[in-house]
């Protein structure tokens, strides 16, 4: 069974693009989690996802918890992190959500399949079978064929 992954930060949601995103999470506020915008269309995302689970794909998100940490502030990144799922992805319904700490090998922690992410070192390591965010759609489409 083939497994599609979706990071988060930088890759479908603007966490970068939150005005003071650094300062506050430094100071360990999750605002920037739920409040960054979306970085692609996301109900084509949507309509795109459902139709591939129904053709026998399974989704999922890997995304990485705060640098700076602790157990409390986890709590509230992994919340936010659901809730903007919930808000943006409505209709999505994920095999698997995996909120990890910071600097978790992905490719570890997954398994495989094909990878979305903003991250040069993720994609490295997770090889042939990740791509940048602005290739989601492309990639999407192809493996409906």
């Amino acid at each position: 069974m083939m497994k599609i992954w979706f990071d988060m930060d930088g890759t479908i949601a603007d966490l970068y693009g939150v005005k003071d995103w650094l300062p506050m999470l430094i100071n360990s506020d999750p605002t920037p989690y739920a409040v960054a915008a979306p970085l692609i269309h996301l109900a084509t995302l949507a309509r795109m996802l459902n139709k591939l689970q129904r053709e026998g794909y399974e989704i999922g998100v890997i995304s990485w918890l705060s640098k700076n940490s602790t157990a409390d502030y986890d709590e509230k990144v992994k919340a936010a992190k659901l809730e903007w799922l919930a808000k943006h992805l409505p209709s999505v319904r994920w095999n698997e959500v995996k909120i990890v700490a910071y600097g978790t090998s992905k490719i570890t922690e997954c398994g495989g399949g094909v990878l979305f992410d903003d991250e040069d070192k993720n994609r490295a390591e997770w090889g042939e079978d990740a791509y940048t965010p602005d290739r989601i759609f492309e990639v999407l489409s192809s493996l409906r064929a």
